[in-house]
Parts: structure tokens; sequence; C-alpha cells
């Protein structure tokens, strides 16, 4: 196996906070990049991805562990990298050779050959003739491709990219995709590694000779493996082609299996999970509405779906449709089966009742299956005056989550706990209080916890 241009060694991001405890937002990980590969990494929302992608980068010190650069820290030598983000990130004001050129430019190099290199990148892209346009009279597709000018203009050793394609149509997407992997294969470019996070599987499965695949409550690799049964250019059809979509998928909807487990492939490496078991788990942020017309459209299949081919059907990206499947499955009205979801009784009852029987089932499922929900009934149940200030649940779950995450977990708490008549909230005084329940002006009990 060649030497790795970058490696990382037990890479952690943590956040401390006052007590002992802290957030763990990447756990202990080992990772290299080689020479020859396109490394694509997947992961659902809130699994680190494009925070592992920053301390690869360096564009990020990890907590603890250490980056290696050629064998050498990263923080002691001049690295090659550039990084392609979702967003154009493109200066306004400058031309799209102007915009090429930048890099080049803040390196020092003379303004004849940075112009020379620029053009030639330009041409290679497919933007000559377009130098002298400004960005804002570009379409979508040519605004990343002069994202992808810029960043191989100083001839990176490893591109690094963002979810370079997400903002994008499908068919502007697909066409950038074919042209970067043509770019590759032919050599046109000299860069020796290229590291891209995505959302999107096929995307990966199409691009990468190496997938790995995050999961998340701290981010940690899930598995690690080489494609090595496919050859480019990728058929979408091919059976082996939609039998590795359907196993990440599997890895992606299933936490509590091990991927060794799954049928499919026996990947390579995948770090275990060695952080404390989480408290609380992590509230999918999907709403009661949204979980009902999933249960309707798997009911209208049969009650049994394959993720895959629903997300297909739907036009649906893997993170738009994993919140909603996970919170129908957390609330136990769907069982998530080998990348299948098949509704269980509890699920076809509640999408198949009225708005006031849904509510009903809701409630009853809340208060069964997710412990903050319990907990904040139990304490408004408690306290005398039946209310109790944000700021109590919001120090319990900020021992877990970070600041933004805690807000989202309580966010989502409120909607499902209002719309399962749990509690109401009031949003002046950032209070939790029990329905048709009469306040004091005053609070004066403490609450205790569960």
């Amino acid at each position: 196996m060649a030497e790795p241009i970058i490696r990382a060694q037990q890479v952690e991001k943590f956040y401390s906070q006052p007590s002992e405890n802290r957030i763990q937002v990447i756990s202990p990980t080992d990772l290299s990049i080689v020479p020859g590969e396109i490394v694509a990494l997947l992961g659902p929302s809130g699994s680190g991805k494009s925070t592992l992608l920053r301390m690869l980068a360096g564009l990020s010190q990890p907590s603890a562990g250490e980056v290696y650069w050629h064998g050498k820290p990263i923080s002691t030598v001049q690295i090659n990298v550039s990084i392609v983000f979702q967003s154009f990130a493109l200066f306004p004001w400058l031309t799209v050779l102007e915009n090429v050129e930048a890099p080049l430019k803040a390196r020092g190099m003379a303004a004849a050959e940075r112009r020379e290199r620029s053009l030639k990148i330009l041409d290679t892209v497919g933007l000559d003739g377009f130098q002298a346009a400004y960005p804002k009279e570009l379409s979508g597709g040519m605004r990343q491709r002069v994202g992808f000018a810029r960043a191989l203009v100083v001839e990176p050793e490893v591109l690094f990219m963002d979810e370079p394609f997400s903002a994008l149509d499908v068919l502007t997407a697909e066409n950038l995709r074919s042209e970067l992997l043509e770019l590759w294969q032919k050599k046109t470019i000299p860069t020796q590694a290229i590291f891209i996070v995505t959302h999107n599987i096929e995307e990966a499965v199409l691009l990468a000779d190496r997938i790995i695949v995050l999961g998340r409550n701290p981010g940690h690799v899930r598995t690690d493996f080489k494609v090595t049964n496919l050859v480019h250019p990728r058929d979408r059809k091919s059976p082996a082609f939609t039998q590795l979509v359907d196993y990440i998928y599997k890895v992606l909807t299933r936490p509590d299996v091990s991927p060794a487990e799954m049928p499919r492939l026996q990947p390579g490496r995948r770090n275990v999970r060695d952080q404390r078991q989480m408290h609380y788990e992590m509230l999918p942020h999907a709403r009661p509405g949204g979980i009902a017309g999933l249960l309707e459209l798997i009911i209208d299949l049969g009650g049994r779906a394959d993720i895959y081919k629903l997300a297909d059907e739907l036009a649906f990206e893997i993170d738009d449709l994993l919140p909603i499947v996970e919170a129908a499955s957390l609330l136990k009205f769907l069982k998530v089966e080998e990348g299948d979801v098949n509704i269980t009784p509890a699920g076809h009852e509640f999408a198949e009742s009225e708005i006031l029987k849904q509510k009903e089932l809701f409630h009853k499922a809340a208060l069964e299956n997710v412990l903050l929900l319990r907990q904040i009934t139990r304490a408004l149940s408690n306290k005398s005056d039946h209310t109790v200030p944000e700021e109590f649940f919001l120090d319990m779950l900020d021992e877990q989550f970070s600041e933004e995450e805690t807000q989202r977990q309580l966010e989502t708490a409120i909607n499902w706990g209002r719309y399962a008549e749990l509690f109401d909230f009031d949003a002046g005084r950032r209070r939790f209080i029990l329905p048709e329940v009469e306040e004091p002006s005053e609070e004066t009990e403490e609450v205790t916890s569960e």
C-alpha cells in the first residue's frame, strides 16, 4: 500500500463543558488518504462530515490526536491542498479570470505566470471564453466550474470537496461529476487524491474508489471499504451498483447493527464507538405531519418499502428521508430491517386514524419512547404551578449536545409535545406549561430532575 499523503491518528473533536462532561463531535478516529484514490465520506446530518474534512485539510485543529502530512505533523509543514465548497464562494466583484488567479496572487506568483496558468485551467474545465465574465452572469454549473478551476489552479496534491454538487440541478450535477471523473482518469490535473464529502449515496458509488460511512452521536467510522467490483464508467442499473447502494443505505439506517453483520460485503477497517452511552437519544428533526405522510405512502405500497427505491421515487436525498424514517422508527410506527421499512400495527393505526385519534396515539407513543418528552411532562406534573422554565431542560441537554443542537432538540420536543397535547410552551416567557392550567404570576418552587 502506498504511503499516505494525509494520515489522521486518533483525532477527536470535542467541546469542554463546565461540568466533567464534554460534547463529543468526533470520537477518536484513524483515517488515511493515499495517492490514486477518490475517497467519499458519507453520513447522516450531524455526524461530523465537514468537521472531519476541515481537520484533515488543516483548517481546524483536532481537540486530541494528530493529523500528519507525509509523515510530519500538519501544523509544522506547508501543505498543498484545495477545497471546493457547496456554496460557490466566488468574489462577485472579480471576473472569472481574477477569481481563479486569486489564490496564486495570494501566494505571490508573478502576474504573467498566474495569468498563463489560470487561462490553461479555465480551458481545462470548459470555461474558455468566459474569462471576462462576472459570477452574476454565469449559471450555477458554470460558477461551480469556476470554483473547480480556482481549486485546481494551485495544482493541489489533495483536492477536498464539501458537497460540491448539492446546490446544482440534477442534470448539471451529473455533467460536472462526469467531467471531474474524466479529468481525474486522464490525469489532466496533477491532483494525487480527491476527498469528497457527500450525502448522496449514488454520487459516492459513481465516483469513489473508497467509501467511508460515518455514524453519529458522536461521529465515528461505521465502515471503510474499497469499491473493487465496479469499473468506470459505472452503470447505475447494474446489479453490483444497486447492491452496493442498498448496502450503504442499510449501514446508514441500522446504527445498532455492525456493518460486518450485514450481507453484501465484508468491509475493511471499522472504528468501534468507544464513547459513553448517550443519555438522551437524539430526536430526529421531523414533523408529525411528515411522519403520517410517510406512513400513508408505505401503506399504499403494501406496508413495506425499500428505502433506496422509496427515496428515488420521491426524489429525496438521504438527509431528507432519513429523519422522517428515524422518527417513525423511534415512535415504533416503523421497523427498519435490511434497508427496508415495515409498518407496525401501531403505525398502521396512526396513519389511518382521524386527526384526534392520531394525536392520542402520538401522545401514547411519545411518552413510551421519548425520554425527554417523558421528563418534561413529569416535571410539569410535579410542580405545584405546573410550569417549568426552558432553561432547566437546556441545562440538561447541553451536557450532551452542542449549543445549536441543544436548541434544535428542544424545538423538536416542543413541536412533538404540542401536537400530542402533552404540554404547551409560552414563547414570550420561555416556559413550559401544562394545557389548561392557570399559572401564578410568580414562580417560587424549584424543579427536581427525574
